[in-house]
């Protein structure tokens, strides 16, 4: 992976969190609950002893990664992602991260995080829709099996209603919701990768990426009610939205 500066890693994550804003506009107050869902389960544990185990699925630039190791600074926290570039300004800009460069459709992800034992939390956000269902349901179970009873895995996203005439009336609602925050004018997720990918500073982390031939496939399309159904056949005892936004949603599943 290449390196760069610090301060050059931060201007670009400071830049996609504005981006990000403009498609989660209560993107921070989100952020807020998945961190207050995993300060759930670490309270849980008792005395069970140790250190608070926490994986990012899909990390990104390390947005989710970084705000956990303010909140939980004694925490073994470890942000997972496939695309090389993302991960260089995670490096540059998240301290007490452990980053693992690693395919979360590779079976052999679980054992890159270096964690030999039950994590206490797998969160993710904006990251998991890129998935296809079939993927995606293995992805649930490899978590379920790596979790410790009573962890928590917390996924943060837009993600349609089940009905389509709420859907439609979600995604309005968030839209509204976004021209009310100001956001709608913020820079788009297309503007922001032409950017960072013509930045002569970030070249190495360029090279880096197209060696490894990164692309995105499309959404996966799965309502909130199947993405549930997934979770709960793949061992969680207990699957609910714990906030919501319009179609905006942060999903709590608890082993």
């Amino acid at each position: 992976m290449g390196h760069v500066q610090a301060s050059v890693a931060q201007r670009w994550v400071q830049r996609w969190d504005v981006q990000q804003e403009r498609y989660v506009p209560d993107r921070e107050e989100r952020f807020r609950v998945v961190i207050d869902v995993v300060g759930w389960a670490v309270a849980r544990a008792g005395d069970r002893g140790g250190v608070a185990r926490i994986v990012d699925l899909g990390c990104g630039p390390g947005s989710l990664s970084a705000r956990l190791a303010r909140v939980f600074p004694t925490a073994e926290i470890v942000g997972i992602d496939a695309d090389p570039l993302l991960l260089g300004l995670a490096a540059g800009s998240s301290g007490g991260v452990r980053l693992v460069h690693a395919d979360l459709t590779d079976p052999a992800w679980p054992g890159a995080t270096g964690l030999d034992a039950p994590w206490d939390a797998a969160v993710s956000s904006t990251a998991l829709h890129w998935l296809a269902p079939d993927a995606l349901a293995g992805l649930y179970s490899t978590v379920a099996g790596r979790l410790r009873a009573g962890g928590v895995f917390v996924d943060a996203d837009n993600r349609a209603l089940d009905e389509p005439v709420m859907a439609d009336l979600a995604r309005h609602v968030r839209s509204a919701r976004a021209l009310r925050a100001g956001v709608t004018d913020n820079e788009d997720w297309h503007s922001w990768w032409d950017g960072v990918l013509a930045d002569p500073d970030l070249a190495p982390l360029v090279d880096a990426r197209s060696a490894a031939a990164i692309a995105h496939g499309g959404e996966n399309g799965l309502t909130v009610g199947q993405q549930v159904g997934m979770l709960r056949a793949a061992g969680f005892s207990a699957v609910a939205p714990v906030w919501q936004s319009g179609d905006d949603h942060v999903l709590a599943a608890v082993r």
